[in-house]
């Protein structure tokens, strides 16, 4: 079954790429192939994995080509979330030549950037079970909506999608407030007031704030789902972490919120974080430092594997 994006209120995919491809002709269009191809010669090109890794962006590629030429034939030989090998032809698309150079480098920008987010995401969910992976709010202005589907394409959950469908009380909102309990009671208070359903998150930085938490759920009707658990994984000078105070504020809340890890995840952290107890590891270095997975798109394959096999992409 096919991965669908993520559902946000206001977010219009079908004008994202509106944009990519405006952003792409400017007022004259393709002026190379309008120099060098006949506009009605017929050809066939092929999707050609340069690495190893997870292809995501296969149904937003299909909508590309769509706005571009509703009458290109794309035949797909992996579907997004599958593992694509270095020099593997995964995807053909049939048509116009014109109208599949035009849509190439918009396809392949966000193909390559989604297969980079779910190569990395595949990984680090692996490496955190039994916890599950979480991406952030730290994606490219304009394509978190795209960005946050790569994810899921890649095995993580998502985190909230935006400022507006969970609350997140964060360092900010707490020393706003005047500390973390007045700001739980503040929003506790807000939902009530507005009839709101929603989850509710607290950042914590401390054992004692996790613990002034807790006793104000013990006495209080609460909103709160989750507990964020930031920066209570340490670093090590010989690259490993410790986690000692992360597993303390595990068993303090003890099953009663969902937890949230956060802070110093990497590839080589996670696997020991996930052992921690916590129900969650966010990190924002699945969507901010992202490495595209390379991927091309060439109508003659031979020259382009010849190529590849030279500079050892193939």
């Amino acid at each position: 079954m096919a991965i669908k994006p993520p559902s946000h209120p206001t977010y219009d995919l079908k004008a994202v790429i509106k944009l990519a491809l405006a952003e792409d002709a400017g007022h004259t269009g393709d002026v190379t192939c309008l120099a060098t191809i006949p506009f009605d010669l017929e050809v066939e090109a092929y999707f050609l994995a340069k690495e190893d890794g997870i292809v995501a962006g296969i149904a937003l590629a299909d909508m590309i080509f769509e706005q571009v030429d509703p009458s290109l034939k794309i035949e797909w030989m992996r579907k997004d979330g599958d593992y694509v090998h270095k020099g593997l032809k995964f995807g053909k698309v049939s048509g116009n030549a014109h109208k599949i150079v035009v849509a190439e480098r918009v396809v392949l920008n966000f193909m390559q950037r989604m297969s980079g987010i779910a190569t990395l995401t595949k990984l680090m969910a692996d490496a955190a079970s039994p916890a599950r992976i979480l991406e952030t709010r730290k994606t490219a202005p304009g394509l978190r909506l795209v960005d946050k589907w790569a994810v899921l394409i890649g095995g993580g959950r998502n985190h909230r999608m935006g400022l507006f469908d969970m609350v997140m009380i964060k360092d900010n909102h707490i020393s706003a407030a005047g500390g973390i309990v007045n700001a739980i009671k503040s929003v506790d208070e807000y939902l009530k007031q507005k009839n709101l359903e929603m989850d509710v998150e607290v950042e914590t930085r401390t054992l004692e704030e996790v613990k002034e938490v807790l006793e104000y759920a013990s006495g209080s009707e609460t909103r709160l789902t989750r507990i964020m658990l930031d920066n209570m994984v340490v670093p090590l000078e010989n690259g490993d972490v410790d986690v000692t105070m992360l597993k303390d504020a595990v068993e303090l809340i003890n099953g009663k919120f969902e937890t949230e890890a956060s802070g110093n995840v990497t590839l080589e952290t996670v696997h020991k974080i996930g052992q921690s107890g916590v129900t969650f590891i966010s990190s924002g270095a699945l969507t901010h430092s992202v490495k595209a997975l390379d991927i091309s798109l060439k109508i003659d394959t031979e020259l382009a594997l010849e190529v590849g096999r030279r500079t050892k992409r193939a």
